[in-house]
């Protein structure tokens, strides 16, 4: 990974340049029966008929993904994203398919023909055959599972790199047709020759074994060499991740006096580091790339990966714990602290901190959104943002450029370094160091950079462990701990996504504007049962053109170009339910889940009142996102065709799912994977967020809340670290976690 020098930007960042050397292990044949299905999925076609003759139109539908570098650049991103075992499938079937007698086998009788050689390989047939073969591996006809599998991992690659591959220039030569422009912000953060965090912040990365241990004496830490390979730093408090949960921690305790340590394994951006391109922002602040799904392709799941968490790549909605949520979990669940006075007052605090307040004017999404509801006498909510009510951006999903957006890295983690505390960035916590009385002493962690050549040992009186719900289990299963909840009752926000192309109307200013500009989420309407219990929320989606085009139903080369070329005024819409279904993630990357009925029934709902919405508001075609296509052309249709189409929309299965069609659901959201119990039967950590079977080793994230929010959990996550970190701290000058 590249990097330039100590105080220098990430050039990724910048838009980044391609290696010319590969090291990915395809063979030559198989990167040609990879470069034949780029050309299936996006084909040269000629435009159509009454579409505009200027020159970038016709170059984007000339242009082919089997064009270099694409399936060079497809096959090396594989490589580095995906699991190992479905590396392996698709590297089996493009071997296959570079042969007559493999396509045979896993085409069918469609590689025949009746000139010679009678029998063609995938790669020599042509495009219509091809796409015939594409479009049964997608459909319900495809028995085989595996097929849909690579299905699905292909075509996610290969539109993603497609229109997120930049060039020298940070552009890409698709994005003037498909009417795309990085947004261009008109107010920028103050310029400073000193990021924020620089006087407690080291970057391991950039680092070798002199440098770091002159920086780490710098700031104030004792650090020796251990006799077993170790290179030992002193603390009172070490945190491993420094998101919503860890951020807030490491504020409060280092408010306190104690010395601090913050282990971050994602680097650190300030705003002027922030170009707002997609494929090199989720390469960089997100889990995987962004490329991260549950075991079964069923679920794909956004998660944080860079100093600040999911607060820096978070959509900026700030919303309070519901009450009806505070009750369950202090009488249901009989977990004091939501109960009480103390709970309240952190949400104030953090709402002040981050300074939550109400957006002033809303994007084009948005807007769709309040119109469709109004038109159909349904209520709106307004949205409170961690940003200032003028804050019209819709890249924070990438990383804040002006930086008005107030993550934990520019409020908590700032005045966490204000009170001493020292944050390393990449470096990855491997285990905690559990002694013989299970009493836990700190942390071991790896250093990104190959030139430190020892591990990291923090010794602490108390450890954090905030790494998310997706990271803490994982690290707590490998440290030993046993509880049987580590790692279950993990909760995701599943969500299902409609669409609505709404065409330009010349004079209608309630039209105006891109889907990918303003405020990302601003409004919600709550889908209610007549008991008023919430059935299901809907919301606007933040979808660049690559991860658009990754999710969006591909059901042939031309019928993609068209909607592409009408992305900026496509609006997407979700239906996402306050989940009862739980999944599991006790190995790092692993994750499981199942969804039950109520949930399926409750999305199913939520998704047909969205696609109400968005005809309401006038949307010319709608559709949601099964993979057979699944649309409705709106003009002049009446009520009850429109019932009819509806009647046939559900919540289906996955790609491995036999015999009906199927749909990827998505999350934003991880919560409960190692949540708080009122006994070790109930939960993972006690009410205080203290494992049950190692004293002095917290857990302050997302994952101790006992249940789904069903709302945006970041105030949440804040609040409940609030809490935690200030009984620890008043447990720490108490001397409960002295030697």
């Amino acid at each position: 990974m590249a990097k330039e020098g100590r105080s220098g930007h990430h050039p990724l960042l910048r838009g980044g340049r391609r290696s010319d050397k590969y090291s990915h292990g395809f063979s030559y044949s198989q990167i040609q029966s990879l470069a034949a299905i780029c050309e299936t999925f996006i084909p040269p076609i000629a435009p159509p008929p009454n579409s505009s003759p200027n020159q970038s139109l016709c170059s984007f539908y000339s242009a082919t993904g089997s064009h270099p570098p694409f399936p060079q650049e497809i096959a090396e991103r594989m490589v580095k994203r995906y699991p190992p075992e479905a590396v392996f499938l698709v590297k089996l079937v493009l071997m296959l398919l570079s042969s007559k007698l493999g396509t045979l086998l896993i085409c069918g009788s469609v590689c025949f023909d009746t000139k010679w050689p009678f029998i063609h390989s995938f790669p020599d047939m042509n495009l219509n055959k091809r796409e015939k073969i594409l479009q049964k591996w997608s459909s319900t006809y495809s028995s085989f599972i595996p097929l849909r599998l690579v299905f699905l991992v292909l075509k996610l690659m290969i539109f993603y790199i497609f229109f997120s591959l930049t060039d020298e220039n940070s552009d890409n030569p698709s994005w003037e047709a498909i009417g795309y422009q990085v947004e261009q912000t008109n107010k920028t953060a103050n310029k400073q020759k000193e990021r924020p965090l620089d006087k407690g912040i080291i970057e391991t990365e950039k680092e070798n074994d002199a440098t770091f241990i002159k920086l780490v004496k710098n700031k104030g830490l004792e650090i020796e060499y251990g006799e077993d390979g170790f290179y030992n730093i002193k603390c009172d408090v070490v945190i491993v991740g420094s998101g919503c949960g860890g951020g807030v921690a490491a504020a409060v305790l280092a408010s306190f006096g104690h010395k601090v340590v913050v282990v971050e394994k994602g680097h650190y951006f300030c705003p002027d580091d922030y170009s707002l391109l997609e494929g090199p922002s989720m390469n960089e602040l997100y889990e995987k790339g962004g490329i991260l799904s549950t075991i079964d392709g069923k679920v794909m799941i956004l998660s944080g990966s860079t100093l600040g968490g999911g607060s820096a790549i978070n959509w900026s909605a700030a919303i309070k714990t519901p009450e009806d949520v505070l009750e369950n979990w202090a009488v249901d669940k009989k977990i004091p602290m939501f109960g009480t006075a103390d709970y309240r007052s952190a949400m104030e605090t953090v709402c002040k901190r981050i300074g939550v307040s109400d957006c002033t004017t809303e994007g084009f999404q948005n807007k769709m959104l309040r119109r469709g509801c109004e038109n159909l006498g349904l209520t709106v909510e307004a949205i409170p943002q961690n940003s200032s009510g003028d804050h019209y951006c819709g890249s924070c999903c990438y990383g804040c450029k002006t930086g008005d957006k107030k993550g934990t890295d520019s409020t908590w983690l700032v005045d966490a370094v204000e009170n001493r505390a020292v944050i390393f960035t990449g470096c990855k916590a491997e285990r905690f160091v559990l002694d013989d009385r299970k009493r836990c002493r700190g942390v071991i962690a790896t250093a990104e950079s190959s030139t430190i050549t020892r591990k990291l040992r923090f010794k602490a009186r108390v450890t954090i462990a905030a790494g998310g719900s997706l990271s803490t289990p994982p690290l707590l299963v490998s440290s030993g701990l046993m509880n049987p909840h580590i790692g279950r009752n993990l909760h995701l926000h599943p969500v299902l996504l409609a669409w609505g192309y709404f065409p330009s109307v010349p004079g209608d200013s309630g039209t105006d504007g891109k889907c990918y500009e303003g405020g990302i989420i601003t409004s919600l309407h709550k889908v209610k049962e007549p008991s008023n219990n919430v059935r299901a929320i809907i919301e606007v989606a933040s979808m660049g053109p690559a991860s658009f085009a990754s999710l969006f139903p591909w059901v042939s080369g031309a019928d993609m170009k068209e909607k592409m070329v009408k992305y900026p005024r496509i609006v997407k819409l979700f239906s996402l339910v306050k989940d009862e279904s739980c999944g599991e993630v006790r190995e790092s990357g692993k994750i499981k889940y199942r969804f039950n009925e109520t949930d399926k029934e409750n999305l199913k709902i939520g998704l047909r009142q969205a696609l109400r919405i968005l005809v309401s508001a006038g949307a010319e075609e709608v559709g949601t996102f099964r993979n057979d296509g699944q649309r409705l052309k709106t003009r002049g249709i009446k009520d009850s065709d429109l019932e009819e189409f509806l009647d046939t929309v559900a919540a289906v299965g996955g790609p491995k799912s036999r015999g009906e069609n199927w749909t990827i659901y998505c999350s934003a959201h991880q919560m409960g994977s190692c949540r708080m119990g009122c006994n070790e039967d109930e939960g993972g950590v006690d009410v205080n967020g203290e494992s049950w079977e190692a004293k002095g080793l917290f857990v302050c994230d997302g994952s101790v809340l006992p249940t789904a929010v069903g709302v945006n959990p970041m105030v949440t996550i804040e609040s409940t670290a609030y809490c935690i970190s200030k009984k620890i701290a008043q447990a720490m000058d108490l001397g409960n976690f002295s030697d």
